[in-house]
C-alpha cells in the first residue's frame, strides 16, 4: 500500500525502551497527532515472535504502521512523519539543508549504529569466533569514540541544533547516540562538552521529556 501524505491513518509505533525506536518515539510527540505503542523487545525474544516477524521481518524496532502500511528504520520513519507534517517543521526543505539531514542520518545508522555500536552490544554479528570478541570490542570503541569526535567538532560549530541550527528529526537521532556512549561507560559530559550543551537544551524540551518518562529510561545512565 502507498502511504497517502495526505489521509488521517492511526498510527503505532513498536519500539524498546532506549533502542534507537527512541528518536521516532520523540518525533510522535512533536508531531502531536494521536497515536499508539506498542512495547518489542529483543531482551525477552519478542522481536522474534511470529505476530512480530509478520509485522517486521528483520526482527528490530523500531516499525510504524500507518493504516494498513509498515515503515521499518528510524530514519525511513522519521522522514515520513516529518514529511507528512509539515506544519512540525522538523525536516529542512532547501536542498542544502535537506542533503546535511539526510547525511547525518545515513552516517548513524550506518557507520555508527551499524558498525561502532554493533562491535560492542552485537558482537557475535562479526565473527562466529568468540575468542575474537575482545578484539572485535576493542577495535568497536576505538571506531566509536572517532565518531563521537567527529560529532563534538561538527556541534562546535552549531549555535544550537545540528542542520541549520534548526530543531530537526536529526536531533532526537544523536541524543540516542549520546545515551548509547554513557551507557557504554564513555564520559560524554567530560569528553563532549559541545554535545552535552545540546543534549541539555533538548531536555528542555516537553515532547523528548514525555517520552524518557513513558520509557522509564534517563539520557545519563
Amino acid at each position: 500500500m502507498q502511504l497517502d501524505q495526505k489521509a488521517s491513518f492511526s498510527m503505532q509505533l513498536y519500539y524498546s525502551p532506549g533502542a534507537c525506536s527512541l528518536a521516532p518515539h520523540i518525533v510522535l510527540e512533536e508531531i502531536g497527532k494521536p497515536y499508539q505503542r506498542q512495547l518489542v523487545s529483543s531482551m525477552d525474544g519478542s522481536t522474534q515472535s511470529p505476530e512480530y516477524l509478520k509485522i517486521n521481518p528483520k526482527a528490530r524496532v523500531p516499525a510504524l504502521r500507518v493504516g494498513d502500511a509498515i515503515i521499518t528504520e528510524a530514519a525511513a520513519i522519521m522522514v515520513y512523519l516529518a514529511t507528512a507534517n509539515p506544519g512540525a517543521k522538523l525536516l529542512a526543505t532547501t536542498a542544502n539543508n535537506l542533503a546535511h539531514s539526510i547525511e547525518w542520518l545515513s552516517w548513524l545508522g550506518s557507520g555508527v549504529h551499524a558498525l561502532a555500536i554493533a562491535q560492542n552490544w552485537r558482537t557475535e554479528r562479526f565473527s562466529d569466533d568468540q575468542s575474537t570478541y575482545h578484539g572485535i570490542r576493542t577495535k568497536g570503541m576505538k571506531n566509536l569514540v572517532a565518531a563521537y569526535q567527529f560529532v563534538e567538532q561538527r556541534m562546535q560549530g552549531c549555535d544550537i541544533w545540528a542542520v541549520n541550527n534548526t530543531y530537526s528529526i536529526v536531533d532526537p537521532y544523536l541524543l540516542v547516540f549520546y545515551r548509547w556512549g554513557n551507557r557504554l561507560g564513555i564520559d560524554m559530559q567530560e569528553g563532549f562538552p559541545s554535545w552535552t550543551k545540546r543534549t541539555i537544551r533538548m531536555l528542555d524540551r516537553p515532547a523528548v521529556n514525555a517520552v524518557l518518562e513513558v520509557e522509564g529510561i534517563s539520557i545519563w545512565q
